[in-house]
C-alpha cells in the first residue's frame, strides 16, 4: 500500500532586518523554531529574505540606487558559507526542511548577485541552490540571471519539494520542468511590491499564480511573502521624498497554502506579519491527478518535448593542471541533486 505524507507546512510573512544580515539570519532562526514549535514539518521564507529586497530600483534613478547597489553586496552571502551553515544547524535542530530567499554574492567576481533560493533538509544538509532564472523588470539593475542547474525537485522526508522565486511563477516552461520532476510541494516565495502600477494588485496576482500552478499540476503550493517594514519605509523616505507613500499601498502581500483543487487551504495573510500553518496531505494529490495529469497521461509527448539546459553555466573553463584542481565548495552544493528529468 501506497503512503503519502501527511504534514503541517508553515508559510513565514515577515520583514528582514533590511540589509543586515546577521540580524536576519538571527531572526530567521527564531522564525523557524517557532514555526517548529507550531508543529510545522515545512517552513517557507520570502525572496532574498537575507537581507532585503532592492525597492530603490523601483524608486530612483540607477546613479540614485548605485550606493544601496554597495550596500546589498556587502551583505550578500556566499553559498555555502557561515550564514547558510546557521540556517542548516537551526533546520536540523528544529528538525524541519526550510526553504529560504537569499542575495547570493558571486564566488568568482565582485559586483555580481544572484536572487537564490536555498532548500535545506530536516536533517540540515543544503539539498539545493536555486537562483533565479531572470531577474524581473527594475530587478535587472541588481541580480543576474541564474542558470538551470538548480532547477531541481529534492526528495524529502514530505516528499518531492520543489521551489521557485516570485516572477518566475509565471514562467509556465520552469514550472513544468519541476512538475515533470515529480514535484508535489512547491513553494513559491515573493517580495511585497506596493510600487507596482496602479492597477495592479499584488496580492491577487500572488494568489491567482499559485493556484494556477496547484490546479495544472495538482500539487500543493506554498506561497511565502515579504512585509514591507517601518525600517525600509524611512530609508528609503530618507533618499527619496515620496517613497513612503509608493511603499504603504496595501494589498502587497499574500501568504498561504494551496491545495491540489487550486483552493486556499486555511486562512491566508495580507499585508500582516505573521506565519501562516496548514495541512498537507499529499494523497489529495491523487484523485485530481486521474482527471488531469499534465505530466503523465494528459499530455502528447510525441507532440511537445521540452529541453533544458541543466549546465551550470561559468565565467571561464580551464583546460590543463589548474582543471585538475578541486571544484569549489558552491559547485559542490550542487553535485547531489538529482539530474532534471523533463521529459
Amino acid at each position: 500500500m501506497l503512503e503519502l505524507p501527511k504534514f503541517i507546512a508553515a508559510a513565514v510573512q515577515a520583514a528582514p532586518e533590511f540589509l543586515n544580515t546577521g540580524a536576519t539570519i538571527d531572526k530567521a532562526v527564531s522564525l523557524i523554531h517557532e514555526a517548529a514549535a507550531g508543529g510545522a514539518r515545512l517552513v517557507a521564507f520570502p525572496e532574498v529574505f537575507v537581507a532585503g529586497y532592492p525597492y530603490w530600483n523601483w524608486i530612483m534613478t540607477p546613479l540614485e540606487g548605485g550606493a544601496w547597489f554597495e550596500k546589498l553586496y556587502r551583505g550578500a552571502i556566499l553559498v555555502p558559507g557561515p550564514e547558510v551553515d546557521a540556517l542548516c544547524g537551526a533546520a536540523r535542530q528544529a528538525k524541519v526542511n526550510v526553504v529560504i530567499g537569499v542575495n547570493e554574492r558571486a564566488p568568482h567576481s565582485l559586483g555580481t548577485i544572484y536572487n537564490t533560493v536555498l532548500t535545506i533538509g530536516s536533517d540540515g544538509r543544503l539539498l539545493g541552490r536555486h537562483r533565479k532564472l531572470v531577474p524581473t523588470w527594475a530587478e535587472k539593475l541588481t541580480w543576474a540571471p541564474g542558470d538551470a542547474s538548480g532547477l531541481k525537485v529534492h526528495q524529502t522526508d514530505i516528499g518531492p519539494l520543489g521551489a521557485l522565486a516570485c516572477g518566475e511563477n509565471t514562467n509556465t516552461l520552469a514550472r513544468f520542468a519541476l512538475l515533470a520532476q515529480g514535484e508535489l510541494v512547491h513553494v513559491a516565495n515573493y517580495i511585497a511590491l506596493p510600487v507596482a502600477p496602479p492597477d495592479y494588485d499584488m496580492a491577487e496576482a500572488i494568489k491567482v499564480r499559485a493556484m494556477a500552478h496547484s490546479f495544472e499540476g495538482k500539487v500543493f503550493t506554498v506561497v511565502s511573502c515579504s512585509t514591507v517594514s517601518e525600517e525600509i519605509i524611512r530609508a528609503m523616505e530618507r533618499e527619496k521624498p515620496g517613497a513612503r507613500a509608493l511603499l504603504e499601498r496595501g494589498n502587497s502581500a499574500f501568504s498561504a497554502i494551496i491545495g491540489p483543487d487550486g483552493r486556499v487551504v486555511g486562512e491566508p495573510l495580507v499585508d500582516e506579519e505573521g506565519i501562516v500553518y496548514a495541512e498537507i496531505d499529499l494523497a489529495r494529490c491523487i484523485q485530481p491527478k486521474q482527471m488531469h495529469d499534465i505530466v503523465g497521461h494528459y499530455n502528447r509527448f510525441d507532440i511537445f518535448d521540452l529541453k533544458v539546459n541543466t549546465a551550470p553555466q561559468r565565467a571561464v573553463t580551464l583546460h590543463g593542471a589548474e582543471a585538475a584542481e578541486p571544484p569549489a565548495r558552491a559547485e559542490q552544493a550542487d553535485s547531489g541533486a538529482e539530474s532534471a528529468n523533463t521529459r
